[in-house]
């Protein structure tokens, strides 16, 4: 995802599309969606209201394609994951959650943008939102396969519970109502694995 961190001076010579999507990203984690217009973008971005259009037709449009850009970073730690542990899904699983945690320090000061900008389109057709709950399905289907893949013999619920710690944590985090959320969220997750797994090698009851 275009950051820009560490680069503010560097933004006149970065590509139109690049600035506004920069700026556009910096006001909404900062202010929210709702809050932020578009002359503030162009003026955080050193351009004019007519060239954001010329690139993006609406808000509507610049806030869903900000969601693409940011579910791309997340679909990549998937892709980072299967790679490092190849037909490996227990540690695939692990390395997502590492990911989170890895992430909890920022989101505890801008917290997480799929859950703030949901909480402002409550419109199901808006195009940001859709964005988002179509990458929630995608995401949730690729750590069901993760948990099918480990062997775990309800993959689906499995899947669920780690998804609720997962974004538990991130909420937690934000709203500062749990400490050392990162640790705890490892401790979970190992946990929910673990028991999983035995339920799948424990007898029926009342075998024996």
């Amino acid at each position: 995802m275009a950051s820009t961190a560490g680069r503010p001076t560097r933004v006149a010579k970065l590509p139109p599309r690049e600035r506004i999507l920069d700026a556009a990203e910096e006001l909404f984690r900062r202010e929210g969606v709702r809050g932020v217009g578009m002359q503030a973008i162009a003026e955080k971005a050193e351009t004019t209201k007519m060239a954001i259009y010329r690139h993006f037709e609406t808000k509507d449009a610049l806030v869903a394609e900000w969601m693409r850009i940011v579910a791309a970073e997340y679909q990549a730690a998937f892709d980072r994951v299967e790679a490092e542990y190849p037909g490996r899904p227990r540690d695939q699983i692990l390395g997502l959650a590492s990911f989170i945690a890895e992430g909890l320090p920022a989101i505890s000061h801008r917290g997480c943008p799929f859950v703030n900008t949901i909480a402002e389109l409550p419109d199901r057709a808006h195009p940001a939102r859709q964005v988002i709950e179509k990458h929630k399905a995608d995401q949730t289907r690729r750590l069901v396969g993760m948990c099918a893949g480990a062997g775990l013999p309800d993959p689906e619920q499995a899947a669920a519970e780690i998804t609720f710690v997962l974004e538990g944590a991130q909420v937690s985090t934000q709203n500062g109502s749990i400490d050392r959320t990162a640790d705890r969220l490892m401790r979970i997750v190992e946990a929910i694995l673990d028991r999983h797994r035995t339920g799948r090698d424990a007898p029926p009851p009342g075998a024996g």
